[in-house]
């Protein structure tokens, strides 16, 4: 190679050279840039600098301290054999605009594979290849598009104490230069005719036009950036009509008086930014006090069991670990924390965290990751750091396990505000070449008016905010939504399924008899070992039932759905489950619930389970059968049938001895025919079931059920609840089709007045701000009456 210097930057390549596509470069962060922009525009990369004039190396350079191993450990939410995952806070997210790129990064550096952007809390989420790229560098490559994160290096943490004043800032230089331009303007308005102020008259206009120029480059940025960044993105978003109203007064009233013919519409241009940048901070403020993100899920119940230092078991809240707590988790039960593995065969699924699905095996003393899913019995745990509980939703909310279950109404706003801004730059046009032949004075404000007072801003908030009310609202009443798409399919569902076994029954409440050879000390043992493992209702049921054993570690468990548990221990093999299963070769059959179990393939008995159903099951049924069709289907036997037609409506259909794929099969058929699908479910046995279905509820009692597989967890102690539950769905859409016609109405009125020329930039700049705070109001006040109506 002849070249001497980086292909892109222009420095010494010679050092550490790297070769990409038969060119030198100095650093992987030049052969990144050089690959984003693929020669198109190499300048791009500079003129997105806060620095003018900064190369990638200075960048780098700048985030040395991302090198220290330390730092990296305490930054990173996740670090497996070739995926990382980190949340950085970025006060520069700001609009639509902010979030599409963000989430785009993939795009930039194929490294990257998803990246997650939480508006409220402006921070990013990015899975990316540590093979390929640094945290460094990634850092570096946020920085150069403009979004540089803030780190605090005092804790090693994500820096959540750090208050962006710049718009505090903005609306202080505005309103400085509106107060100054007015005062100047009043001998324009009074049309005074003293010779002193004819004299200086110039000298007023420009002095006008230079306390315009900080508000239009300084305050008024935002608008312009985000404008840009749409349009580059191919995207036409909010701030567009709004920089080009400001574009259109600016330079119409600087040409005025440079040529002397008035004073121009400086007024009307401060004004505009001002009122512009006061309604912003007071949205801001409106939000923050009404804010719903997320907060209902500091109400979770997921439960985790705790091993105290005498051996004894106790379900707690995971919100209650604390650093150095022993856990028990158990088969295909998530892990809530960080931690190191103490005791047991880890086979580790972090799925749930990167999107892979590849199973990782983990010795004694191996840390695991919050995240990730045992797969192979049970393993005992020591605490490394207590739970954070958004982590975890944020893990539930993972894009992975909602692409086929997306949010209606949230597209119908995108696609609103898209065709709205073309539609509203379509009607400025066509209006202002009206009033430009009909009276050319009015052009200009009518122009700038249109743009400003139909801002779809009403429009986009009426749907995340009524959604985020009665998510809180949902989860203080102990029914948890994954997001707000599940209130959207909640409200068009048309069918009702129900597991029955830890679904309409109560487990603890449940009564169990034993049949059979006597089971001796170590097969009781073994036994109790093999059911501590498992997660499904009668597994719990039966553990708890047992004598208290010293617990084993076993040499291999596997878990058939639909079937049973079986589990070795040196010389001894067990298998409990359905009599097929554990290899009965005598009809044992009978009309209740039973478990079996046999040990060295020799049959010894079998448990008996006399169901108690919920209370309110009853009256439950009879709500939901107005307006739904009603399906039970068991993977027991019929035993429960008769009890069941007593109990329940006359045409709900009762379907026994359900595989988990016979559920899911018939939900899909039905799906076919038509049905929207609500399944009630434990979220073990009916997993496939919860996915397939419009949407899957998983019923909560004192264990981890926390699944991508299901949208919504519902404490067992509201079951009876549910029918309210979906009618407040049902009243969320209402409310956003209100908040929608009343945008709608509120922006013609509006329109009428700035195309008739009697509505001035100012006032629409006033009354903008003032229509979305009203809608967050309305759908605020109607969503708190709609959930005072719940028990």
């Amino acid at each position: 190679m002849e070249h001497k210097t980086c292909f892109h930057c222009g420095l010494d390549a010679t050092s550490s050279e790297i070769i990409y596509d038969d060119k030198p470069f100095c650093c992987n962060g030049c052969k990144t840039v050089y690959e984003i922009f693929s020669e198109n525009d190499l300048t791009c990369y500079y003129d997105l600098q806060q620095a003018p004039g900064a190369t990638p190396k200075d960048i780098e350079g700048k985030y040395n301290f991302l090198e220290n191993t330390k730092i990296i450990e305490q930054l990173l939410e996740f670090k497996g054999d070739d995926t990382q995952i980190v949340t950085l806070y970025i006060p520069h997210i700001h609009c639509s605009s902010c979030i599409w790129i963000l989430e785009n990064l993939n795009k930039l550096n194929k490294a990257i594979s998803a990246s997650t952007v939480n508006f409220g809390k402006k921070t990013v989420r990015v899975a990316f290849n540590m093979e390929a790229l640094t945290l460094k560098s990634l850092v570096a490559l946020l920085s150069s598009i403009g979004y540089e994160p803030f780190i605090s290096l005092d804790d090693y943490s994500v820096g959540k104490k750090h208050v962006n004043r710049s718009l505090i800032y903005k609306l202080g230089v505005a309103g400085f230069a509106f107060g100054n331009v007015m005062f100047l303007s009043f001998p324009e308005y009074f049309q005074v005719g003293e010779f002193w102020l004819e004299q200086f008259k110039p000298l007023f206009r420009w002095l006008m036009f230079a306390f315009s120029l900080p508000v239009v480059v300084y305050s008024a940025q935002d608008y312009f950036i985000s404008a840009y960044k749409g349009l580059k993105s191919k995207i036409l978003n909010i701030d567009v009509p709004i920089a080009l109203g400001i574009i259109v007064l600016f330079l119409r009233s600087t040409a005025e008086i440079i040529f002397d013919a008035g004073s121009g519409f400086f007024d009307s241009l401060t004004g505009l930014v001002f009122f512009l940048l006061l309604g912003k901070f007071f949205q801001q403020k409106t939000y923050s006090f009404l804010s719903f993100e997320r907060d209902y899920k500091s109400y979770f119940p997921i439960g985790i069991t705790k091993i105290a230092d005498d051996g004894k078991e106790e379900s707690i809240q995971v919100y209650d670990i604390e650093k150095g707590d022993r856990l028990l988790i158990r088969n295909e039960e998530l892990i809530p924390v960080d931690c190191i593995l103490i005791k047991g065969n880890a086979q580790i699924d972090y799925s749930f965290v990167t999107g892979e699905s590849k199973t990782v095996s983990k010795q004694s003393g191996d840390k695991l990751y919050a995240g990730g899913k045992q797969l192979y019995g049970s393993i005992e745990v020591d605490v490394l750091k207590s739970v954070e509980q958004s982590y975890l939703t944020q893990l539930w909310s993972n894009d992975v396990f909602k692409k086929d279950k997306e949010l209606a109404f949230t597209n119908i706003t995108n696609k609103i505000s898209k065709h709205f801004t073309i539609a509203i730059l379509s009607i400025a046009i066509l209006a202002t070449g009206f009033w430009f032949f009909v009276d050319s004075s009015k052009a200009l404000n009518v122009f700038t008016s249109v743009l400003i007072i139909a801002c779809p801003c009403a429009i986009a908030l009426a749907a995340p905010f009524t959604f985020g009310n009665i998510l809180r609202i949902l989860g203080k009443k102990k029914f948890y939504l994954k997001n707000a798409c599940v209130i959207e399919q909640l409200a068009k569902i048309n069918t009702v399924i129900f597991d029955k076994t830890g679904t309409i029954t109560a487990n603890k409440e449940t009564q169990i008899n034993y049949e059979g050879l006597e089971l001796s000390k170590s097969e009781e043992t073994l036994l109790k070992s093999t059911l501590r493992g498992s997660n499904h209702p009668l597994s719990r049921s039966l553990y708890n039932l047992l004598d208290q054993h010293d617990i084993l570690t076993l040499d291999a468990y596997q878990e058939h759905l639909g079937q049973g548990i079986e589990a070795k221990y040196k010389n001894k093999h067990i298998k409990v489950g359905s009599a097929p299963f554990v290899g009965s070769s005598n009809d044992v059959s009978t009309l209740n619930t039973t478990v079996h179990v046999s040990t060295d393939n020799t049959y010894k008995g079998k448990f008996t389970f006399y169901n108690a159903y919920r209370k309110g099951l009853s009256k439950l049924f009879n709500k939901l059968k107005k307006d739904y069709d009603l399906v039970i289907l068991s993977g027991d036997n019929s035993g429960e049938k008769e009890n069941l037609t007593k109990l329940l409506p006359a045409k709900t259909k009762l379907l026994f001895n359900q595989k988990p794929q016979d559920k899911l099969d018939y939900i899909k058929y039905h799906q076919s025919e038509g049905a929207n699908v609500l399944m009630v479910g434990d979220g073990l046995n009916d997993a496939g079931a919860l996915a397939q279905s419009n949407v899957g509820i998983a019923i909560s009692e004192n264990v981890n059920v926390f699944s991508p597989a299901c949208d919504a967890i519902l404490d067992a102690s509201k079951f009876n609840q549910l029918y309210h539950y979906i009618k407040v769905s049902k009243s969320a859409i209402k409310i956003i089709k209100w908040s929608f016609l009343l945008s709608f109405i509120y922006n013609c009125i509006g329109l009428y007045f700035a195309v008739t020329g009697k509505l001035s930039p100012v006032v629409a700049a006033i009354l903008m701000p003032l229509s979305s705070i009203s809608i967050v109001a309305f759908t605020t006040i109607c969503t708190n009456i709609v959930g005072r109506k719940l028990k």
